[in-house]
């Protein structure tokens, strides 16, 4: 899942003019209020331009070279294209920093459980929105290596137990082609645990397994096959991870998804979960898509969603913990009410699960 790059907001603020820039505002604005096509009369009456709609359809007939906007029909008001949507969105993200407001009496009570509070979280955020949304349980990103042991089993095999942060355990056995000393095992364990100890995955680039065969001599496959090995269990894992959506049925309440195979598509992607268990995934798999992240129209990840505009944001327990919420609407949702919510339920449950660790600390 990988969301195409951001439009340069201040190389599109240089190409459109604070007319243009104004209008197209008025658009989207308008568009995703009502459903439907813009016409220049609408932006003439709901803008402070103070300009006569021939000047205003000139405008607009510009921002349709653009990209920014389409005529659906002949006779029909503009939209905005999913380029007019990118644009609206990161000028949004740019001033992202709002206020976050007191959710939590609403959210969490005093024995509520992590699903119950979770499950409630989806509900009201949906409630909320008018929107579809998910929530997935934190898991531990094993994203950092405390210790390595490697222990012989017999002539032709090894063990190698590799300790991830939280103290979680792996054991992987490698099959060695020629018989390894304990003298010869000791240095090896030396060798990466000296360099390794308390590095994440990324941190182990392609220089330093260079630079740690080149040291291990005779043995560098044995040092290929241990970071194989510690690469595949410090990969995330999503085995015990629940997902809960709340808000299914208000995918009916926006025409251009509820007819056709739309609806059932984005309805089967929320009930079956799989790819939204994906999508968690890959999300968390790239540290670079852990702040507020927007997919739009064919940005958006899953089969079932291209109609869709998908919100996401990461939240935090610590130690590694980490889950993802998500708001699933029409392309044209309320972008800045979902960011808002977002970032505010986002921040409350940081609060929330920290100040539960700090009790129990």
């Amino acid at each position: 899942m990988k969301k195409e790059d951001s439009i340069d907001v201040t190389k599109t603020l240089s190409e459109l003019s604070e007319r243009k820039t104004k209008i197209l505002y008025a658009i989207i604005r308008d568009y995703l209020e009502t459903g439907e096509p813009v016409g220049s009369r609408t932006i003439s009456k709901k803008t402070d331009l103070n300009l006569s709609s021939a000047t205003i359809r000139n405008e607009m007939s510009d921002l349709v070279d653009m990209g920014y906007i389409v005529q659906p029909h002949t006779s029909a008001g503009r939209i905005p294209t999913d380029k007019g949507y990118r644009f609206y969105v990161d000028m949004l993200m740019r001033d992202k920093l709002v206020e976050v407001e007191e959710l939590k009496e609403s959210i969490l009570e005093k024995g509520e459980r992590l699903d119950q509070v979770l499950q409630q979280a989806a509900r009201l955020l949906a409630t909320n929105t008018n929107y579809a949304t998910m929530i997935s349980s934190p898991t531990h990103q094993q994203n950092r290596l405390k210790f390595i042991q490697l222990s012989r089993i017999d002539e032709e095999h090894i063990v190698a137990v590799i300790v991830l942060g939280g103290n979680v355990i792996r054991n992987k056995v490698i099959e060695v082609n020629d018989e390894i000393t304990d003298e010869t095992l000791l240095k090896l364990n030396m060798l990466l645990n000296t360099n390794l100890n308390g590095m994440s995955i990324a941190e182990i680039n392609l220089g330093m397994i260079a630079k740690l065969r080149e040291e291990a001599g005779i043995h560098s496959e044995v040092i290929r096959d241990v970071l194989n090995a510690v690469a595949s269990v410090m990969e995330l894992d999503t085995t015990d991870m629940e997902i809960y959506t709340s808000g299914g049925a208000n995918i009916f309440k926006y025409p251009e998804l509820a007819g056709g195979e739309s609806a059932q598509e984005i309805i089967s992607t929320l009930e079956e979960k799989k790819e939204l268990a994906e999508i968690v995934t890959q999300t968390m798999a790239d540290e670079n898509n852990r702040g507020i992240q927007v997919y739009i129209g064919q940005e958006t990840p899953g089969t079932g969603m291209k109609d869709c505009s998908l919100v996401t944001a990461t939240y935090e327990l610590g130690e590694g913990m980490q889950g993802t919420i998500g708001i699933l609407g029409p392309k044209r949702m309320d972008y800045e009410h979902v960011i808002k919510s977002l970032t505010r339920l986002k921040t409350e449950l940081d609060n929330i699960f920290n100040e539960e660790r700090s009790k129990k600390a």
